[in-house]
């Protein structure tokens, strides 16, 4: 709904219509700025959990067989039986099948395998799961060689942990579980703050009813996915009662649960909401009342928002103590402006004596959570993504820009309904009816309750069917009236109609936040990329072959340099290079040298000096590559006592 809905008055003037867009331009600046200095500021932290190192490295070739397997991470993870699996070339284990030794030491976070003895030369394949600690399950692989690299049956894995089809049911009640939080709070938060004589309407009892439903039945299903969603990934786990009672011992299992209680306590508000308060006629007992049920009911929803809070995002990295809370205010300004803007529609839609005084009401609620909503995501971009090249180069950078997108065109219809609410509070007394026509407060199921009893009264006695034909005619008219009635009120349409353009973007808006809480952020991702060993390299077919062109500058300098790097591998390799001029023919030099360098990981330059076997061919035999991964390979050729030039160029090597 409308963020900057003026005191009711004449209808806005061009002057007073561009005031808001001047000052919408001048909050844009202001969230820029503040977003720039904070990203300009931003340091070094941790989300979803990192592979930062292993021993043996990913790719490296070692002499003999290692003792065991260690993993560093960048921050604290949860493993259990079976998270570390070590394969040989065949595809059978090479550990020792235990749970994984914790190795921590300090700040450093390292789990470890043991590995059997004797193990023969080959390349073996560690693949890896754990949970991070912000609940979203991680994973990965890499290999390594003893003695020489080899042909190896395993596959390494293509799917990500949480995936298929339990991550995307996962995804669902997720996605259910905020949308259950919005309309629970959101329409409690609009009876209690906007119309208070909402509480009778049957409509909007029913909104929040299905509110608290979803949030339960997703909450129950979110408790149920959560072992196959962060184990085996396999459905028919969700009902096994050791992964349960394994998942309640976990930080998200005991949120999930803690939901739960929440939500029985909401129960009893909900009861309380639409019974005692809806029915007490005294004006003081009312105001004791709704005092209470606020106080109580932002204690429930902040409890509830904190389950969230507490388990994910906000619980990890860089300032828990204040992205906790802040995560709380967050879920709060959603649940008030989204949620009450749902019932706002279900009442313009369903109930034609809400008042333009609600609708005011609920315009500076709304202003007041956008406030809140930049104030808190203008935080939570900060700690999340950390630098202008993680805003725009990661996938999460990518969707908060959809995210603010979205808010923005959200705020841009929202200023229309803003304009139909000036209207609508002009078209007469605040405290009336909308539907000026509608003298009196029933609803619509009332209204053809007695509709069906004159009806029924009117027919013959001795004819029911007749009767209840009479009925049906008289409750069709009456709702054609109604609805000719309720699309006379432009003003009431026209609000009706931008509002539910609000809540269609709104609806999209959501989905893109359930995406973005289970994405990497943009800052662990850059740092996983600087520190973490690269992903291993597919294993060479064959020798590696570069071509170099060069120039040195002095007479005949000129020519061309063929580099045939075998077996293209990790570990011992034997350089062919030839060195032909511009006609094609081999050319003599005096002197030819080569390094190898890996600049991700700051290894090198690693030197070759090859030694010539005849004209235009020369040759140097065990060279070294330790890891495999983008190295780049650097020719210098030298064709007199001063002309001399450096040519390089980057090839895979694995």
């Amino acid at each position: 709904m409308t963020a900057t809905a003026p005191p009711f008055g004449p209808p806005p003037s061009a002057s007073a219509t561009r005031r808001p867009l001047a000052v919408a331009g001048l909050l844009a600046a202001l969230v820029g700025v503040a977003l720039g200095l904070l990203l300009a500021v931003a340091g070094p932290a941790s989300a979803h959990a990192a592979l930062t190192g292993s021993d043996p490295q990913d790719g490296a070739v070692v002499d003999t067989a290692p003792k065991q397997v260690t993993l560093t991470f960048s921050e604290q993870v949860a493993m259990g039986e079976g998270s570390i699996r070590v394969l040989d070339p065949a595809g059978k284990r090479a550990d020792t099948e235990d749970a994984p030794l914790d190795l921590h030491s300090g700040s450093t976070v390292k789990y470890g395998v043991s590995l059997h003895t004797g193990l023969p030369d080959g390349t073996y394949t560690v693949a890896w799961q754990a949970v991070s600690a912000d609940s979203h399950p991680v994973s990965g692989a890499f290999t390594f060689s003893i003695g020489a690299p080899s042909e190896t049956t395993v596959a390494l894995p293509d799917d990500e942990a949480g995936g298929g089809l339990v991550g995307t049911l996962y995804g669902i009640a997720r996605y259910a579980s905020y949308g259950g939080f919005i309309v629970l709070v959101g329409g409690a938060a609009f009876v209690l703050a906007c119309w208070q004589r909402g509480a009778g309407s049957r409509p909007l009892q029913r909104l929040v009813v299905r509110g608290w439903m979803t949030l339960t039945a997703a909450t129950i299903a979110l408790l149920l996915l959560r072992s196959p969603y962060t184990g085996s990934g396999k459905l028919g786990d969700a009902f096994d009662l050791d992964g349960l009672k394994a998942v309640l011992d976990t930080k998200p299992g005991a949120a999930l649960v803690s939901r739960l209680l929440l939500l029985g306590a909401s129960a009893l508000f909900i009861a309380v909401l639409f019974g005692t308060y809806a029915k007490r006629e005294d004006e003081r007992e009312k105001k004791d009342l709704t005092f209470g049920l606020a106080i109580g009911g932002a204690v429930i929803a902040a409890g509830i928002a904190g389950t969230w809070a507490l388990a994910e995002h906000a619980s990890t990295g860089i300032q828990p103590g204040i992205a906790m809370p802040v995560d709380v205010l967050h879920l709060l300004a959603v649940a008030a402006w989204l949620g009450g803007l749902t019932a706002l529609l279900i009442a313009l839609y369903r109930t034609p004596d809400i008042t333009a005084d609600a609708v005011r009401r609920f315009s500076r609620i709304a202003f007041t959570s956008v406030l809140v909503l930049t104030a808190t995501g203008i935080y939570q971009s900060w700690r999340q993504v950390g630098s202008w090249s993680a805003l725009t180069g990661t996938g999460y950078g990518q969707l908060l820009l959809v995210k603010v997108g979205l808010v923005a065109v959200l705020v841009g219809v929202a200023g229309i309904s803003r304009r139909w609410t000036g209207r609508l509070a002009t078209g007469g007394n605040a405290n009336a009816p909308t539907a000026t026509v509608t003298a009196g407060t029933e609803g619509p199921e009332e209204e053809e309750k007695a509709a069906d009893t004159d009806m029924r009264e009117a027919a013959a006695p001795g004819d029911p069917a007749r009767a209840a034909q009479l009925a049906r005619q008289q409750a069709a008219v009456a709702t054609a009236e109604k609805k000719r009635i309720r699309d006379a009120d432009p003003d009431r349409s026209g609000l009706r109609r931008s509002v539910l353009a609000e809540v269609g973007v709104a609806v999209a808006l959501l989905a893109v936040t359930t995406v973005l809480t289970s994405t990497e952020p943009g800052r662990t991702e850059e740092e996983a990329a600087r520190t973490s060993a690269p992903a291993a390299a597919p294993v060479a077919d064959g020798p590696v072959n570069l071509t170099l062109p060069f120039d040195t500058g002095g007479r005949n300098g000129k020519g061309t340099v063929r580099i045939d790097l075998d077996p293209g591998r990790t570990g011992a390799n034997v350089v062919h290079l030839w060195i032909d001029d511009i006609d094609g023919k081999a050319m003599d030099v005096p002197e030819v040298k080569l390094a190898f360098t890996l600049e991700s990981k700051d290894i090198g330059p690693l030197p070759a000096v090859p030694v010539r076997l005849t004209e235009g061919h020369w040759t140097s035999t065990g060279v070294q590559i330790p890891i495999a991964g983008n190295w780049n390979v650097a020719v210098t050729v030298r064709t007199s006592d001063i002309d001399q030039i450096t040519v390089d160029k980057n090839v895979k090597i694995g």
